[in-house]
This record gives C-alpha cells, sequence and structure tokens, in this order.
C-alpha cells in the first residue's frame, strides 16, 4: 500500500530540513564572501536562484525541472 502524504512529511521531514539547510549555508556563504558581487551576473548563481523558486511555486515535477533547468542540453557531438 503506497505511503500516505503525511507518512511521507513524517519520513522525511529531517532530511529534507537538513538539505534545505545546506543549501542556504551554501549561498550565504557564497554571498558574504570577498567580491561576492562577481556572482551577481554568473549564469550557475542565478540558476541556484531559480531552482529555489522551483522549490516553492507549488507546480508538478518540481525535481524534473531543477534536474532540466541545472543540466546542459542534450548534444549528440558530446563523447
Amino acid at each position: 500500500m503506497p505511503l500516505r502524504a503525511r507518512e511521507h512529511l513524517d519520513r522525511e521531514f529531517l532530511s529534507i530540513r537538513a538539505a534545505l539547510l545546506d543549501i542556504a549555508a551554501a549561498l550565504d556563504r557564497i554571498e558574504r564572501a570577498d567580491e561576492s558581487a562577481t556572482v551577481a551576473n554568473d549564469a550557475r548563481h542565478a540558476s541556484l536562484l531559480q531552482a529555489a523558486g522551483i522549490l516553492t511555486d507549488r507546480q508538478p515535477d518540481r525535481a524534473k525541472r531543477i534536474q532540466t533547468l541545472l543540466s546542459d542540453a542534450y548534444s549528440p557531438a558530446w563523447r
């Protein structure tokens, strides 16, 4: 029998909380570091912030959308 929403939340809350705290701390370290203004135009930083927005948009397929956002486009020439 599949787990109910409450059971998923009970099972995963602490690990999700830890992951969110890790992400928040990493972004804080980047933005507090010397020369932090240099990341303002960095596409990677912008992508991370956009991914954080996806987490809270309540739309389906969040994992897929974040994976797509943070991945390079497919290139048949790649080896």
